[in-house]
């Protein structure tokens, strides 16, 4: 399964992150990898549910891959 950054804005409160952690578990998501600096993690998912958080406001949700400088 592909795996995702799912980020929600600065402003958002911490019962909101506790909820999209929640919809990425019971949809078939893994927690990977929860950030402490921003409001986010990492999910191993199946890319027919992102749309889930896609719809959301303040939801933020890219796949994660290998970035390079050159």
């Amino acid at each position: 399964m592909p795996v995702y950054n799912v980020t929600l804005n600065k402003d958002s409160s911490f019962e909101d992150y506790e909820k999209a952690k929640a919809s990425a578990q019971q949809n078939g998501g893994v927690i990977q990898h929860e950030y402490n600096i921003i409001k986010g993690f990492t999910v191993e998912y199946s890319g027919a549910h992102t749309d889930l958080f896609e719809s959301s406001d303040g939801i933020h949700v890219e796949q994660d891959s290998e970035v390079r400088t050159q």
